[in-house]
């Protein structure tokens, strides 16, 4: 099945030239063949960070060509592995962490430890862009994979989180859907109350760069029909390019449901840390590692991009983000 959304960000990431990736404990066989393969598109310089002997065995048993990879040699110890990968980003000769064989909370643990530098602000979230074959356009989605059960001002960072990252891809003023069970505000659904707040919120201007509507069921944020039907006048309807899950429950069930039943694929980074992180799933495919590494090389260039646009024109025009 085509992704042409996907294969968008990977041309553009790939004319960057390849962006170096601390790759965090690559001690199984999935996550070394993803730094590879990524390297092969020519996206990535990547270091593996860990047990180099332990990593080396792994590659010759399957057949990995380490040739041209890079090794920062640690204790068979994931958090050494973690620390390793901060300091590499600290001195600057990495912009981008990639998680290997460790446990994520493992990884963003130290991460996200005081003495990192690597947080910034905002709450930390995981932004999902699918490629979903009938729909006409990238849908992002927001959060799946961090926040189990996040707060108010916990959503209002992961909807600027991942408004800025549509920003990075061209998208100027995204439609951002706020999603419950129903599209009415109903004191019982705690998610309904949110989700009308982070509305006004944006009017207010403490989310900016979007359109932002909720709350609103998925039918009536994804249909502009459903939304017609059930007598729905929003400016987002049928038209969202970010949704916003309740919780990580709603989240990772709905990001699976597309990738089983509706033949997506995506790419997925953490954000709101001081470089992007690629965490995956042992179950992803090969296409999802590709892609993810090649919009965590976007995000980390500092430029802003229109790969879905210049794949339809041809032409690639960076221009610096403001």
């Amino acid at each position: 099945m085509s992704h042409p959304h996907l294969e968008a960000i990977i041309r553009t990431a790939a004319a960057l030239g390849r962006t170096t990736v601390a790759v965090a404990y690559p001690c199984n066989p999935t996550s070394i063949e993803a730094a590879i393969m990524a390297q092969q598109r020519g996206l990535i310089h990547p270091i593996l960070v860990g047990p180099r002997e332990r990593i080396a065995a792994i590659a010759q048993e399957h057949g990995f060509d380490l040739r041209d990879a890079e090794f920062v040699d640690t204790d068979d110890d994931a958090a050494a592995a973690s620390r390793a990968c901060v300091t590499l980003c600290q001195e600057g000769r990495a912009k981008i962490i990639m998680k290997g064989s460790l446990h994520t909370d493992e990884l963003l643990s130290v991460v996200l430890s005081k003495d990192s530098g690597m947080r910034t602000g905002r709450r930390v979230s995981h932004a999902f862009v699918f490629d979903v074959p009938n729909y006409s356009k990238p849908l992002l989605m927001a959060d799946c994979v961090v926040n189990i059960a996040p707060g108010l001002m916990d959503k209002r960072d992961i909807v600027q989180n991942a408004v800025d990252l549509a920003h990075v891809l061209g998208i100027e003023l995204p439609r951002v859907g706020i999603l419950c069970a129903v599209e009415t505000i109903n004191a019982a659904i705690p998610a309904t109350l949110e989700a009308a707040a982070l509305s006004k919120m944006a009017e207010r201007g403490q989310i900016t760069g979007a359109l932002v509507d909720g709350p609103l069921a998925f039918d009536n944020a994804i249909s502009l029909e459903a939304a017609r039907i059930k007598g729905i006048d929003s400016k987002i309807s049928g038209n969202c390019d970010i949704l916003i899950a309740p919780s990580l429950e709603a989240g990772n069930m709905l990001y699976k449901q597309l990738i089983y039943l509706a033949g997506a694929e995506c790419a997925g980074l953490v954000l709101g840390t001081k470089v992007p992180i690629i965490i995956t799933s042992r179950a992803d495919s090969a296409a999802c590692r590709v892609a993810s590494c090649a919009l965590a090389a976007i995000k980390a260039s500092g430029v802003r991009l229109d790969p879905f646009n210049n794949s339809r024109e041809g032409a690639f025009q960076p221009s610096l983000v403001s």
